[in-house]
């Protein structure tokens, strides 16, 4: 077991420039796979706020991205992005799915990055304090704390233990959070945890009571309040000033969290 403690600039400009292109389109159908397993779940309409971000920098002459943000009557924002430069070694592709206040059930996280090496990140975002729900606990991370200390024993993946204490608080306990070796063996391991934790969230949402009617409201402002704070305080999003500047930046801030959204947030 080996920890990783690195801000993601450091790691890209400590790296020679490699052309990562070949992960970065293993990442994107990895994410358009698991994006298809959810949009078969939910009805998904696309807020219009974003359509300007379907492309944006100059890709493949240069930095890029895409970003596309969803909404529906049981979700309140899901987004499917990538950004980055692939062929000088860093390329960041995010899937989230916030819920809307129907249930409890966690959030999906998940991100994948190159900088120029493998990194993966997949969670459960809590709703409640599992310290005082113990119950919330038992039901969504003891099941597969097991699973999560196997693979925190693999030594071909290193946990990343971000700098950012923020960061560090946001993440469950068994949050995946690993750099790796972009060997084949490694990403296929990546693919199959990634399928079986969205498998495993969408039998959740299924499974879920509903939330009485008078408490909705309350769960859906603190599912903001995380949503905003995660994506204003990501650390990676220096990587967005530097390729795009700080104007575009705060709007793509703004699109992973919904500040500029069109479509109203899921009956609350």
């Amino acid at each position: 077991m080996a920890d990783t403690l690195k801000f993601v600039e450091d790691m890209v400009d400590n790296s020679p420039t490699v052309d990562v292109h070949e992960t970065f389109h293993r990442y994107q159908i990895l994410l358009d796979e698991l994006k298809a397993k959810i949009a078969a779940r939910f009805e998904l309409i696309r807020d219009p706020s974003t359509e300007p971000l379907e492309h944006y920098g100059d890709y493949p002459n240069g930095p890029g991205g895409s970003l596309a943000a969803y909404t529906g009557p049981e979700v309140d924002w899901l987004v499917h992005s990538w950004l980055g430069n692939p062929a000088a070694s860093f390329a960041n592709l995010h899937l989230t799915c916030w819920l809307g206040p129907q249930v409890r059930v966690p959030h999906l996280g998940l991100a994948l990055l190159v900088w120029p090496g493998g990194w993966f990140y997949i969670d459960s975002v809590p709703r409640v304090n599992m310290v005082e729900h113990g119950d919330y606990y038992d039901r969504y991370y003891e099941p597969v704390n097991e699973e999560w200390l196997q693979l925190r024993a693999n030594p071909a993946f290193d946990y990343f233990v971000s700098r950012a204490g923020f960061i560090r608080a946001s993440l469950s306990p068994t949050a995946y959070c690993y750099s790796f070796d972009r060997s084949p063996e490694n990403i296929e391991k990546v693919s199959q945890v990634t399928h079986a934790h969205v498998d495993r969230w969408l039998r959740w949402v299924d499974e879920a009571e509903p939330v009485p009617a008078e408490e909705r409201a309350a769960l859906a402002e603190t599912d903001l309040r995380i949503r905003r704070n995660i994506a204003d305080r990501d650390p990676a999003n220096v990587m967005g000033v530097r390729y795009f500047g700080e104007e575009t930046t705060n709007q793509l801030v703004r699109a992973l969290w919904g500040g500029d959204r069109e479509l109203p947030r899921p009956s609350a």
